[in-house]
C-alpha cells in the first residue's frame, strides 16, 4: 500500500494536466502544474531512474508557476528513442526538440535535478535559451571521484552484470526490490522515520520505470561519464546551483568550483541533507527558486 506523501496537501491545491507530446517520432509524457497563463514556466527534468513523480514534492512548493514535468525518453510514462542512444546527446537535442514542440511563452526557465542537471546543462551550452536555469544536486565532478566513488564502482559493477546476464536474469536483477532499498537508504539523510518510509516507498514505486535494460544501462553510462563542469564555460544563462553538504555524489568543494566556471551563477549549499534535496528539502530549495527568479525580475 503507498506510503502517503507529506507534501500531498500542498500538491492537491495545484492544478495538474497529464499530457503527451510526439518528439522525433515517439511520445513524451508530461505533467503541466499550475495554471497556463503563469507569467513563468519552469521546465523540470528528473533524475536518473527516476521520472516526474519525483520533483513534485518541489512542485508543491511553487503556487503560481506553470511548472511542466516531463518523464525522460526511456523512463516513467515515456516512450524510449528509436533512431538514436540514451545518452547525453541524445537526451539534450530531445530536451531542445520538446521544448521547441511546445511553443512556449512568457518568461522560460529550465530545472534539471542530478542526471537531469547534465542533459540540461549539456543542452543550454549547446544553444538552447531558457531566460534562467536552475540546478539542483548538481553533478558538478566525476561521480567515480565523489565522496562515496566506491560506492558508484560498485554500481557500474551492478548495471555491468545487469548487461552480461540473459535478459530476462539481467532485467530482474536491475529491478530487484531489495537492491532498490540499499540505494534509497543509502541516499537518505533524514532522522525522520516517516519521512524514510515515503523515500523508500517513491524509490520502489518508481525507480524502475524504465523501457527495458538497454535503456538504463545507457543512461547509466551517461550518468558517470559525464559532470556538469564539462558545459558550464558554455552557459551564458544565468544560474542557480541548488547543492547539499552531505551529498555522496558531488562534494560541497566540488560545487564551489563548479559555481566559478559559469558566466553568472549563485550557489546555495543546503545543511544536512544529501543527494534527495527533492524529497528531503523541497522547501527550501523552492525558496532558493523564488528568491533567484524575484531578483531577475526586480533587476536586483
Amino acid at each position: 500500500m503507498p506510503v502517503d506523501s507529506p507534501y500531498a496537501d500542498l500538491l492537491d491545491r495545484i492544478p495538474v494536466r497529464e499530457r503527451s507530446v510526439s518528439v522525433f517520432g515517439v511520445e513524451t509524457a508530461f505533467w503541466e502544474y499550475g495554471d497556463t497563463d503563469a507569467a513563468t514556466t519552469i521546465i523540470a527534468v528528473h533524475g536518473f531512474r527516476g521520472d516526474h513523480h519525483g520533483l513534485e514534492p518541489v512542485v508543491a512548493q511553487l503556487d503560481g508557476f506553470r511548472v511542466i514535468s516531463p518523464d525522460l525518453p526511456g523512463f516513467g510514462s515515456s516512450a524510449a528513442f528509436t533512431d538514436r542512444p540514451h545518452d547525453i546527446t541524445g537526451y539534450a537535442a530531445w530536451l531542445e526538440e520538446f521544448i521547441r514542440t511546445l511553443d512556449l511563452s512568457g518568461r522560460i526557465v529550465v530545472l534539471g535535478h542530478s542526471f537531469g542537471s547534465i542533459v540540461v546543462s549539456a543542452a543550454v551550452a549547446g544553444g538552447l535559451r531558457p531566460d534562467d536555469l536552475v540546478l539542483v544536486n548538481p553533478i558538478a565532478a566525476p561521480a567515480l571521484e565523489g565522496p562515496r566513488g566506491i560506492l558508484t564502482r560498485l554500481a557500474v559493477f551492478y548495471y555491468q552484470a545487469g548487461a552480461w546476464l540473459p535478459e530476462r536474469l539481467g532485467f530482474g536483477l536491475l529491478k530487484n526490490g531489495a537492491i532498490v532499498r540499499v540505494m534509497s537508504v543509502t541516499m537518505a539523510k533524514t532522522k525522520e522515520p516517516e519521512l524514510r518510509r515515503w523515500i523508500h516507498d517513491q524509490h520502489a514505486r518508481f525507480f524502475s520505470a524504465f523501457a527495458d535494460r538497454s535503456v538504463v544501462l545507457e543512461a547509466f553510462r551517461a550518468s558517470v561519464s559525464h559532470d556538469v563542469s564539462e558545459y558550464a564555460a558554455q552557459i551564458p544563462t544565468r544560474t542557480l546551483l541548488i547543492a547539499a553538504e552531505r551529498d555522496d555524489i558531488t562534494p560541497v568543494a566540488a560545487q564551489h568550483v563548479l559555481a566559478k566556471k559559469f558566466a553568472d551563477a549563485s550557489l546555495h549549499v543546503i545543511p544536512g541533507v544529501g543527494h534527495l534535496i527533492h524529497y528531503e528539502e523541497p522547501v527550501a530549495a523552492a525558496g532558493f527558486l523564488r528568491d533567484f527568479l524575484a531578483e531577475e525580475s526586480t533587476g536586483a
